[in-house]
């Protein structure tokens, strides 16, 4: 099994990520419509109960970021895709501030919020540069709240759409590989972890939706993006639990991971 494949054409590894990263802005609107959002219950957990002030870093189009409002937290969006900013906005009533901006090099001041989050999106980051930016921007006894969604691979007809578009994303691997001790240091030398179960209901169109969605649809070529559809229509009609179903449920496991910074 791989990681999402980047497209050849560049030069390092930092501008292969860059071109999956920013790969989403064409298919806003389909990334909002499809993507699952998070458990209420990871938020309190990562967040706790006090409305506090919540740099949502990477937000995409609020996914994250709404469910931090509706939970009534002071938010404020940061994203690097313009597309994915502008649907956000359009979105999100309530939304504090929003800055186009990449976790690099974030345009706010020193020790203006409680709480950084990233829901699905610190895979996407430079940690050697992004993470300092995080301890400056979050005030004392502030904390860093990274999540990811990642699909349940113990279901089989998941793990048989795993092994039909070939690659596990980027965000699945960064999810376990960031249980490892130190894995966020020096920033944040020590982290806790909690998964929880999560689903989202969709019907044979939206689990197809769900795959375009993903960078490694829209970085393929038009070869491999009609073989990758035809083999999930496929799956979609044998396989027993999916094949005449109008709709049937993706199970998810929620990564959420909650760290305090290092006291210099």
């Amino acid at each position: 099994m791989t990681i999402e494949a980047p497209q050849p054409g560049h030069d390092t590894p930092r501008d292969l990520t860059r071109v999956h990263a920013l790969s989403f802005g064409q298919a806003a609107d389909l990334y909002d419509a499809v993507r699952p959002t998070y458990p209420a219950e990871a938020l309190t957990w990562a967040l706790g109960d006090e409305r506090v002030t919540v740099l949502d870093v990477g937000a995409g189009t609020g996914l994250l970021t709404r469910r931090l409002i509706t939970a009534g937290h002071h938010v404020i969006a940061t994203d690097p895709d313009k597309q994915m900013l502008e649907k956000l906005i359009a979105v999100s009533p309530g939304l504090a501030d929003h800055r186009h901006c990449g976790a690099e090099e974030l345009t706010l001041p020193d020790a203006h919020v409680d709480v950084v989050t990233a829901g699905q999106s610190y895979h996407w980051f430079d940690p050697a540069t992004a993470l300092p930016e995080f301890v400056r921007v979050l005030r004392p006894g502030g904390r860093f709240v990274p999540m990811w969604n990642v699909r349940d691979e113990s279901v089989d007809w998941v793990a048989r759409l795993t092994d039909i578009v070939g690659a596990q994303s980027a965000a699945d691997v960064t999810a376990r590989l960031a249980a490892r001790p130190g894995y966020f240091a020096p920033y944040f030398p020590s982290h806790e972890l909690r998964v929880f179960p999560h689903r989202k209901t969709l019907t044979p169109t939206t689990l197809i939706r769900l795959i375009k969605s993903r960078s490694y649809y829209l970085t393929c070529t038009p070869d491999r993006k009609r073989e990758m559809l035809a083999d999930i229509e496929r799956l979609i009609a044998e396989h027993p639990e999916l094949a005449g179903r109008d709709t049937f449920e993706m199970p998810y496991l929620t990564h959420a991971y909650r760290m305090n910074p290092v006291i210099a």
